[in-house]
């Protein structure tokens, strides 16, 4: 998918078609349930949906096989299977799928979607919004997920009494599921932020202990009990840098307290700061602060 020209059509909101299904102009629907397989439609279109937007309708999209570039209101996701692709009334999106994709497209009426989830509970108002929700261990399985899919178009295939009652039902249990994957999705996130912002803590104090000695990020991964690719991550989630960046933070705050408040050489803080070859330690300050150790010496002399 080609990300820029989505964008684009996204802020020219002109442009966005508004359709039934894509492809189809607005029409009256008998049914308040239609599905279709993913394949169905969108090989018609070498696998490629531009973008475009439902003014009444509401979709999920069950991706069970192969890979898909989704872009929903601007922002583009790279998803693999098991996923559920969130569309509600008027985002704009459009797809890429690889050819091998599998799955369903459920279209509904909103005013029937927003019906149900009245029911279920204002904690719902989060699946009215444009997304991606994928199965969550221990809350919502991949099997779980499908067999919830697979009994909703089954129920929806053939005509038997009571069935507008038992797809209403199908529904709700799979917003259910939705909504228990979403909240799931989001505590696990903050407690991941919560992890990532203690390791960061414990982090910044080994550092504090260590920088002058080394800037190994194996030998501070292993002090906190995780990998070094981990604690990059970690890095990258709380300062926005990698590891060695902090660690390099670091060494030059105590450069520039030692060029400020001691009448030691740039040579001896060099040394100090685990840097034995002055010329080094020179071009390393100097890529990291924009001047050269002497010119911060000159320049506080010179006050």
């Amino acid at each position: 998918m080609d990300r820029d020209d989505k964008v684009l059509d996204y802020f020219n909101m002109s442009s966005i078609p508004t359709y039934a299904l894509y492809g189809e102009q607005q029409t009256s629907a008998e049914h308040w349930l239609h599905w279709e397989t993913i394949t169905s439609r969108s090989r018609l279109y070498g696998f490629r949906i531009a973008a475009h937007r439902h003014e009444e309708l509401y979709q999920l999209l069950y991706v069970s096989r192969g890979r898909a570039s989704v872009m929903l209101d601007g922002e583009t996701f790279e998803l693999s299977p098991p996923a559920v692709i969130v569309v509600p009334p008027l985002a704009v999106h459009g797809f890429s799928f690889s050819p091998d994709i599998e799955g369903l497209v459920l279209t509904f009426f909103a005013r029937d979607v927003r019906n149900v989830m009245a029911e279920i509970g204002p904690e719902t108002v989060s699946l009215m919004r444009p997304g991606v929700l994928r199965p969550v261990e221990g809350v919502v399985d991949p099997l779980h997920l499908d067999r919830l899919v697979t009994l909703l178009i089954a129920e929806a295939d053939h005509a038997a009494p009571g069935q507008n009652a038992a797809l209403k039902a199908r529904l709700t249990l799979l917003l259910v599921a939705l909504l228990r994957i979403d909240l799931a999705a989001l505590r696990n996130a903050r407690e991941e932020t919560d992890v990532s912002a203690r390791h960061a803590r414990a982090f910044v104090a080994l550092v504090d202990q260590h920088y002058r000695d080394t800037r190994k990020i194996g030998f501070y991964a292993s002090r906190l009990g995780i990998t070094p690719t981990h604690l990059n991550r970690v890095c990258r989630q709380i300062f926005g840098s990698s590891a060695l960046s902090v660690i390099e933070r670091r060494i030059v705050l105590e450069a520039r307290r030692y060029l400020q408040f001691s009448v030691l050489s740039i040579k001896e803080i060099g040394i100090l700061l685990g840097y034995p070859d002055p010329a080094y330690f020179s071009r390393f300050f100097a890529q990291r602060v924009g001047q050269s150790p002497q010119a911060i010496r000159n320049a506080i002399s010179s006050r």
